[in-house]
């Protein structure tokens, strides 16, 4: 409750958010563990004292999640969602949970200090069970938020997803979520055609299993009117941390072809990351 009370005072400094932040991401630098990546010449390898931390950049709805989840369990290394964050904050009875509601539904962006305390509670969890190295997916948002990670630790990787955005808004509008289990589920069944130069694409539903069928709800802030609010204020404020990244040598754009049967192994390519992935599942 303290930090709480502390990070929601009127525009702290850079330096005090930092003060606040670095002693929960200097728990990250634990020994690496053997399984690590291969090879990546065109990116830095991780120190060897540490495992990786990387980042995944991309408009809400992109399918950040998806990629970085399976990159996690691939690697080895925790998968951390600023917005599943927010949104158990947002089932709780928290102090926050009002106030995150309100600042969702109108599809405007969380504020720094909300996002560097629900952040720092979660890699202080992660300590107590040991975890080492991070796989950061939608943060940090704002060159705000960059500078100040970029104090506090050393990204190695920044991966930004890119779809176009009529794509993405049909996406918004299809996702579903399992009020029992908390999976997530898509129902929209994308055919978008070629135009402007933009190639056309394809992506299937990815619908619930019978027992979730009926259980299935849509986020209050999937709307058509919130969904393009989100991207807008989401490509306005992106840019600047796009370049931020791409200054220090760290930026890897990939544009996703499709659904996840035609990204994923383009995904693992532009990483370097095929072979490995083989390897995993042959040991398997």
């Amino acid at each position: 409750m303290a930090a709480i009370t502390r990070l929601l005072k009127p525009s702290p400094s850079p330096s005090s958010l930092s003060s606040l932040f670095k002693q929960s991401l200097s728990t990250t630098t634990a020994i690496v563990s053997d399984n690590i990546h291969p090879h990546q010449p065109l990116f830095q390898d991780p120190k060897p004292s540490r495992n990786f931390q990387w980042v995944f950049l991309g408009c809400p709805g992109v399918g950040k999640g998806t990629y970085a989840s399976r990159l996690s369990n691939l690697l080895g290394v925790p998968h951390i969602a600023t917005g599943d964050l927010v949104r158990h904050e947002l089932s709780s009875s928290g102090p926050l949970s009002l106030q995150l509601a309100e600042i969702v539904n109108q599809g405007k962006l969380v504020s720094d200090e909300i996002i560097f305390n629900l952040l720092s509670k979660r890699l202080e969890a992660g300590e107590s069970k040991g975890e080492s190295g991070f796989i950061l997916d939608g943060f940090p948002r704002t060159i705000r938020q960059a500078e100040i990670l970029d104090e506090v630790t050393e990204i190695d990787l920044v991966v930004n997803l890119k779809l176009r955005e009529d794509v993405l808004v049909e996406k918004c509008l299809g996702r579903r979520i399992c009020s029992q289990c908390g999976k997530g589920f898509n129902v929209a069944s994308i055919n978008a055609k070629a135009e402007n130069g933009r190639p056309g694409m394809s992506m299937a539903p990815l619908l619930p299993p019978q027992h979730c069928a009926s259980k299935l709800i849509t986020r209050a802030d999937d709307t058509e009117q919130v969904v393009k609010e989100r991207l807008r204020v989401y490509s306005e404020k992106s840019q600047p941390v796009e370049d931020f990244y791409k200054s220090q040598g760290k930026l890897m754009e990939f544009d996703l072809p499709g659904g996840i049967p035609e990204s994923w192994p383009k995904l693992l390519e532009a990483l370097n990351l095929d072979d490995y992935e083989v390897k995993r599942s042959a040991v398997a």
